[in-house]
């Protein structure tokens, strides 16, 4: 039976592990989707247009904006960053899941968008602040400076876990996952994301009127 896909939005503070499980959500099930940004700033060396980001035009971008063409956008370091609504709502009509990756406000821009009403939202906490530390300095890729300031932001970040339908305590992640997973199967099987429930049902109806 064709159900109509979700959009599913995970967030947490930096080092909380939404990108990691992300990836394993889509290494599993490869029907699910990752929404690609549109971006302002120019490509880089090795980036594709369409797998990346969608590479657009300030004047581009902005119109689409205006025009309602975004989920969700914001500016960062002076380029434009945000989730083209076209391809996401054609996987949606064609059943497939969109797994987004963004911070809160970003996911606030998506409830309250014209398709929030298929939304299924994940906030990921660390199991402690020390722990969180410890993960941010073992990627080794960012400096001393780097990690303050991404410490201090998550204290701002962790403050809106009320506003997710959802909140994950990721300790050992494979127990996240597995927690993840459950959510998603049930999301997909409520009867307001199966469109063809009626006529199924209006079928069986028939049935017993034809015995």
């Amino acid at each position: 039976m064709i159900r109509r896909g979700l959009l599913l939005i995970l967030s947490s503070p930096s080092g909380a592990g939404k990108s990691t499980l992300a990836k394993m959500l889509m290494a599993w099930d490869p029907t699910i989707r990752f929404s690609v940004s549109a971006t302002t700033r120019p490509p880089r060396p090795g980036e594709t247009e369409g797998r990346d980001y969608y590479f657009r035009s300030r004047d581009t971008f902005e119109d689409m904006v205006v025009a309602g063409d975004m989920l969700e956008h914001a500016e960062v370091f002076g380029n434009f960053y945000g989730s083209p609504r076209t391809p996401v709502e054609a996987a949606m009509l064609a059943g497939q899941d969109t797994v987004f990756d963004i911070d809160w406000q970003g996911g606030q821009q998506i409830r309250n968008s014209a398709l929030g009403r298929n939304v299924v939202s994940v906030f990921v906490l660390p199991p402690s602040i020390e722990e969180l530390d410890r993960r941010l300095r073992g990627r080794g890729q960012d400096s001393d400076e780097v990690i303050a300031g991404r410490m201090a932001k998550s204290r701002d970040e962790i403050s809106h876990w009320a506003e997710y339908d959802y909140v994950l305590v990721n300790d050992e992640l494979t127990d996240t996952f597995c927690q993840l997973r459950t959510i998603l199967d049930a999301e997909r099987l409520r009867r307001d994301r199966q469109p063809g429930l009626a006529d199924f049902v209006r079928g069986l109806n028939a049935e017993f009127q034809a015995r």
